[in-house]
């Protein structure tokens, strides 16, 4: 199946892999890849060492092309981004930031760039910076969707702007990929899904949670990690939303994330209290999610850990291959197509 992405992005399918944290791994980038999609590498918890030695070994497990994700928020994210352009990446995904930079840089050496965006603003703005795709989160999205759903969201974003649209949140078959198609999208990324492939390093014990989970349990809350931002509804996650942290308590994790990133504590403790105490907590927030993600993901643990997750769960029941969940997809799609057609008729 051709479309305006496959086409501007040199991939074989509509289909793409976020760059989930702890989730879009290289194996998993790279099985996507292999399986005609896009796979988008999570640069979020990694350093500049780390984000280096992941793109390589991205490129020993597969010769396609693949992309980086960068939350430009996140401290370190300039400097993993810098990385990447760097080695050459083929695709560039920013978020929550400014990307002109990345766009210059990143098309003199002949890569794309795509701006992850939540509203029509944002979408304008971002082609106007000369990106070469959106990444459009809808309501259902794990993590940081947008407050408006994918099936309002990707047509009013069409409206708007010629790019190419891969939306996500709320997708994860091939009824689904029609539906993006129909509204205007031209891919659709599938990072729920996606967390549910052999490849994915999602703990079995989270995968069985996952499993036995329905659509309507999940909880969007801006208090966990100080964005809206949707998660598996645990008494973790309940607990972890209850109320924002206060400014004290983001103080004290600011300091032990400045110590990580080798950062002046005290100029980021106290300087942080004084002048931005806003930009404190929210730097305290990022730190104190991130580990509770790691926790879910890598060992399983939800007494301490956090499961972001899409709506979509309630839809999945199995772990297939990327490749196996790749052909499922388009051959779902190819039903509901012919079925469609059928209708007209």
């Amino acid at each position: 199946m051709q479309t305006r992405f496959t086409e501007t992005f040199g991939v074989r399918l509509p289909l793409a892999c976020p760059g989930m944290s702890y989730i879009a791994t290289p194996e998993l980038v790279a099985a996507t890849a292999n399986a005609g999609g896009l796979g988008i590498l999570a640069s979020g918890p990694l350093n500049p060492t780390q984000t280096r030695a992941a793109i390589r070994r991205i490129r020993e497990l597969t010769d396609k092309p693949f992309g980086i994700g960068c939350t430009l928020m996140m401290p370190g994210a300039r400097e993993n981004c810098e990385v990447a352009l760097e080695e050459q990446v083929p695709v560039i995904n920013f978020s929550l930031g400014k990307g002109d930079w990345i766009v210059e840089r990143a098309h003199a050496y002949g890569g794309k760039v795509i701006a992850t965006v939540v509203t029509e603003k944002h979408a304008i703005s971002a082609e106007k910076a000369g990106v070469d795709g959106l990444l459009v989160t809808g309501h259902e999205a794990a993590a940081h969707g947008g407050e408006v759903t994918s099936l309002v969201l990707i047509p009013a974003i069409r409206k708007v702007s010629s790019l190419p649209i891969i939306a996500a949140g709320g997708f994860g078959s091939g009824a689904g990929l029609l539906a993006a198609l129909s509204l205007g999208a031209d891919a659709v990324a599938m990072g729920s899904r996606l967390a549910m492939t052999r490849e994915s390093p999602v703990h079995e014990r989270s995968k069985e949670m996952i499993r036995q989970r329905s659509v309507a349990d999940t909880l969007y809350s801006r208090h966990f990690d100080g964005l809206w931002c949707r998660m598996m509804d645990t008494p973790t996650a309940r607990a972890a939303t209850r109320k924002p942290m206060n400014l004290l308590a983001a103080a004290w994790k600011a300091s032990a994330i400045a110590r990580k990133l080798g950062m002046p504590v005290w100029k980021v403790a106290v300087g942080g209290m004084l002048q931005k105490p806003q930009e404190l907590r929210q730097l305290a927030l990022f730190g104190a999610a991130t580990e509770s993600i790691r926790l879910a993901i890598e060992e399983g643990d939800h007494q301490h850990g956090v499961q972001l997750i899409g709506q979509v769960q309630g839809l999945i029941d199995d772990v297939p291959s990327v490749q196996q969940l790749f052909e499922r997809i388009m051959q779902e799609a190819g039903h509901g197509l012919s079925r469609l057609q059928q209708l007209q008729a």
